[in-house]
């Protein structure tokens, strides 16, 4: 599932030089065995610069179902303009798929689409930005610039730092707008939750079921969460922590403001 979405992503986002443009992008995108259409939804990573680069930073469950998925893809791009000049970008697609066989089709993109930049950001928003060891995908950061994110998940974030480096992949923008399967707004679109995918250089879907993040998990829901999601379940039946198919690549902290 996850591979299916980074192929086609990486076919739009990396082209060698004269390789540019939209149309190039189609055929790039039909090469790695889908419709060529989609390099329309991935216009955010196509351009007519000569050359680009690029790397998935990570790829993460935005939802589950038996017939159906979101992998979260957020990528990092170096693209080389006409003047020479390298430029560093990135941002975060909701990749949405359909099980079929061979594996997994991608049947549409929905690229993050961060606010403009707030003339004046929160104290908390600018302890996250300063933070070295809060680390944010560009779109994330765009979120927190934005002013569109909660300040109880901001001074979580902050709080958490003191012991984890952490690895964010999705704050609001990227991530689906409601819960995946649901009708239900998501914390995320409220601007009320984060997810994490690796705390100290390691990422979660490798840690599983540890020590590590079991404790970072009730750490979180001292430090203000309401809900905590992850790879383990630590309340069973409680309503602070869940656990479940989506949840077993990230830590998902939600707030209620």
């Amino acid at each position: 599932m996850k591979l299916a979405a980074v192929r086609l992503v990486e076919a739009a986002a990396v082209w060698d030089v004269g390789d540019g443009g939209i149309a190039a992008a189609r055929t790039r995108v039909r090469a790695s065995g889908n419709d060529p259409e989609l390099a329309a939804d991935l216009a955010p990573v196509v351009s007519d610069d000569p050359a680009s680069a690029a790397q998935v930073v990570t790829a993460q469950y935005g939802g589950i179902l038996a017939g159906s998925a979101s992998v979260l893809v957020v990528l990092d791009q170096w693209r080389l303009g006409v003047d020479g000049r390298v430029r560093r970008r990135g941002t975060t697609l909701d990749v949405r798929l359909v099980a079929d066989e061979p594996q997994w089709a991608v049947t549409a993109v929905r690229p993050a689409r961060p606010g403009r930049p707030s003339g004046e950001i929160s104290r908390e928003a600018k302890q996250v930005l300063g933070n070295d060891r809060i680390v944010l995908p560009f779109a994330a950061r765009r979120d927190v610039r934005a002013g569109v994110i909660d300040g109880s998940v901001l001074q979580a974030l902050v709080s958490l730092a003191r012991r984890h480096r952490l690895d964010v992949s999705v704050l609001r923008s990227g991530h689906p707008l409601r819960v995946f399967g649901t009708d239900r707004t998501s914390n995320h679109t409220e601007g009320l939750a984060v997810d994490i995918w690796a705390l100290d250089g390691r990422s979660i879907i490798s840690s599983g079921y540890s020590k590590a993040v079991a404790n970072f998990m009730r750490a979180a829901r001292e430090g203000g969460a309401y809900q905590v999601g992850g790879p383990v379940d630590l309340d069973g039946s409680g309503a602070s922590f869940f656990s479940d198919d989506t949840h077993q690549d990230h830590i998902h902290l939600g707030f209620t403001g």
